[in-house]
């Protein structure tokens, strides 16, 4: 059975299966052909009980922009969960989550179904996120226009993991942050050997694969230490 991964949205034609931007290309519709993810998207509108499909309001106390309302959210958590009888983990998207990293990529990859909530405008009527208890999720410290796009990075990194959604089944378990030591992953090289006087290492030439992977191996750990530092520990 594959993946389902809901997403709230007020923008849920950001999520088709036919737009170019989003999942339509690469490994994700890969995914989606292969049978092994499923993403529906829901307009928080619909469940918006006033005639305009508000679902937000100015904030109580005053202050710039305006908030996401209990009501819409809620009942489109509840309609969409009785989509399917699997349970939905809730995942809320804001920048004040905990940072998204592969770990979290990793057990987020083998739940059966996933419920992204893309919050909007100055986020969501606090309220709400204590009784939806979501796992509050963010991709970074900046802050984007809404929670869509990282929706998207997530989905994305999630796909990855499924099996059958990579050519290569092993190439999603040797790349960056991936492994129990978590390194950056080693430089890599094509055709041709030579190019603008830059040479390819004689040793990815050599056809020893032993030493071949202590190389790239070495070549992980003096990255990590340069560029990443922190994640050595």
């Amino acid at each position: 059975m594959p993946l389902r991964i809901d997403i709230l949205t007020t923008f849920p034609e950001m999520f088709s299966a036919e737009s170019p931007a989003a999942l339509g290309v690469s490994i994700p519709a890969r995914a989606r052909k292969a049978g092994v993810l499923e993403v529906v998207a829901t307009d928080i509108r619909g469940f918006s009980t006033d005639k305009h499909r508000k679902t937000d309001d100015r904030p109580f106390g005053g202050g710039p922009g305006m908030v996401m309302m209990c009501q819409p959210l809620f009942d489109a958590v509840k309609h969409v969960e009785g989509l399917d009888p699997r349970p939905a983990r809730r995942v809320l998207l804001t920048p004040q989550g905990k940072t998204l990293t592969q770990q979290m990529v990793e057990e987020l990859a083998k739940q059966e179904r996933l419920l992204l909530i893309a919050g909007h405008y100055e986020g969501l009527d606090e309220r709400v996120i204590e009784e939806l208890a979501p796992l509050e999720v963010s991709i970074g410290d900046y802050v984007l226009s809404g929670g869509e796009l990282a929706a998207m990075v997530l989905i994305d990194a999630v796909t990855r993991l499924l099996p059958g959604a990579l050519g290569d089944a092993e190439s999603a378990h040797v790349e960056s942050f991936c492994g129990e030591q978590r390194l950056l992953d080693h430089p890599h090289y094509t055709k041709p050997r030579e190019w603008m006087g830059r040479q390819v290492p004689d040793v990815l030439l050599s056809g020893d694969h032993a030493k071949i992977e202590a190389w790239r191996q070495a070549q992980r750990v003096e990255r990590t230490k340069a560029r990443r530092p922190d994640l050595i520990g």
